[in-house]
C-alpha cells in the first residue's frame, strides 16, 4: 500500500542529545496526524512547486497496522515535504517480498532517497544494496539491517539500555521472586533480541524470578492477546508479563483483564505508544520505555536533505537514540509519542 499526503503533526520542542552533539536538526515540524492512513491529500500549490524542484523521497515502513509506525512514517513524510520533496509512504505489511517489490518500484520510479523502516534485519539488506547500486541513499529508522556498508546511516533506538531500565523497574515492582512470561516481537528483527537481552541482563540475576513462558507475538496486538490467553490457561499463577512492544502489552492486558486478573498481574511494554502511556496513567500498565519516533523520522528526512541538497556524505553508520522509562511516577511528562510539551 502506498500513501501520499501533506499530513501535519503538532510541533514539539524536545532537544535530542544526538542533535545537540551533531549540530543537526532543523526547525520543529508543524505537523499533525489528521490524514488517515491510506488517504491521499493534495499538496498546497507552493509545496507542489518545491516538491517538483526537490524530487521524490520514499518512506518505506514495515507496517501501518501499528499506530507507532504510522506516526513514524507520517512524520518522515511531513518533514520531507517541508524540506521541499514529494514524499510517498510504502507499507511493507511486515512482508519482505512486499518490501522488495516496493524497492523495485521506487527505484524504477525515480525516487531520490529512501527513509526506511526495515521488515527484517537480514532479509532487508538486499533491498538496501539495490538502492545503493543506483546511488539512491537509504536512511534506516528505528530498525536496522545487519550490514554496515549498505545503508547511508541508521538511526536506532537504544532498545537494550531501555530494557535494562525496564528490567530494574520490573524487579522493584514484582519483587525478587515470582513467575513471569515474556512476549517477543518478530524473531528476525534485531530490536526483538536487543530488548529481550537488555531485560534478561537484569532479571536473570534473580534466581527467584522464574520465566514460565516465552513466545513470539510478532509485535502484534491481536497476537499478544491470543498468546496471553494461552499463557494464562497454562500458568494461572503468573505474576507479570514483559512485552517487547506496547501493542503486545495492550493485547496482553486485555486478556488479563478479561480473566479478572488485572489487579494481580503486572504488564510491562516498550515503545511509548499513546494508548500505553494513557494506560499507565490509568493504572492498567505498569511501565513502558518511551522511544521518540518523531525525532528519528525527522532526523532521517533531514539527513536525506543534507545528502541530496548539500552534498553531505560523512554520516555516522549507526546513531543510537536514547529511550526513557515511563512509570506512574512520571507519566504526566509524556504523551503524543514523546514528551508532553511536544
Amino acid at each position: 500500500m502506498r500513501l501520499s499526503s501533506s499530513a501535519r503533526f503538532p510541533a514539539f520542542g524536545l532537544l535530542l542529545t544526538l542533535l545537540l552533539t551533531m549540530g543537526c536538526g532543523g526547525p520543529a515540524a508543524d505537523t499533525s496526524a489528521d490524514t488517515p492512513a491510506g488517504e491521499a491529500a493534495p499538496a498546497a500549490e507552493g509545496q507542489a512547486d518545491a516538491a517538483e524542484a526537490g524530487g521524490k523521497i520514499a518512506v518505506v515502513v514495515s507496517t501501518l497496522d501499528n499506530p507507532w509506525f504510522v506516526v513514524l512514517a507520517k512524520t518522515a513524510m511531513a518533514r520531507a515535504e517541508e524540506l521541499g520533496y514529494e514524499a510517498t509512504i510504502f507499507d511493507s505489511r511486515n512482508d519482505t517480498a512486499t518490501e522488495a517489490s516496493h524497492f523495485e518500484n521506487l527505484l524504477a520510479g525515480g525516487y531520490r532517497a529512501v527513509l526506511f523502516n526495515p521488515t527484517d534485519a537480514d532479509g532487508s539488506i538486499a533491498n538496501v544494496r539495490k538502492a545503493k547500486a543506483k546511488d539512491v541513499p537509504v536512511f534506516c529508522i528505528d530498525r536496522e539491517v545487519n550490514a554496515t556498508d549498505a545503508a547511508t546511516a541508521q538511526i536506532l533506538s537504544d532498545s537494550y539500555s531501555g530494557c535494562v531500565a525496564l528490567g530494574q523497574y520490573f524487579v522493584e515492582q514484582v519483587g525478587e521472586e515470582g513467575q513471569y512470561a515474556e512476549l517477543l516481537g518478530i524473531v528476525g528483527d534485531n530490536n526483538t533480541w536487543s530488548r529481550s537481552k537488555g531485560f534478561h541482563s537484569v532479571i536473570d540475576r534473580y534466581e527467584g524470578l522464574e520465566m514460565v513462558a516465552q513466545e513470539s507475538a510478532n509485535f502484534d496486538r491481536s497476537q499478544g492477546l491470543a498468546k496471553m490467553e494461552s499463557i494464562l490457561q497454562s500458568h494461572p499463577e503468573v505474576d507479570a508479563v514483559f512485552c517487547g512492544n506496547d501493542a503486545m502489552a495492550m493485547g496482553a492486558y486485555k486478556a488479563i483483564a478479561s480473566a479478572g486478573k488485572a489487579d494481580t498481574i503486572k504488564v510491562f511494554g516498550f515503545d511509548g505508544a499513546e494508548d500505553a502511556v494513557r494506560s499507565i496513567a490509568e493504572g492498567k500498565i505498569a511501565a513502558t520505555a518511551m522511544q521518540f519516533p518523531k525525532q528519528m523520522a525527522r532526523q532521517a528526512a533531514e539527513f536525506a536533505h543534507q545528502y541530496l541538497s548539500e552534498g553531505k556524505r560523512d554520516f555516522p553508520q549507526k546513531i543510537p537514540v536514547s529511550v526513557e522509562l515511563v512509570t506512574p511516577d512520571n507519566v504526566d511528562q509524556y504523551g503524543d509519542y514523546g514528551v508532553a510539551e511536544e
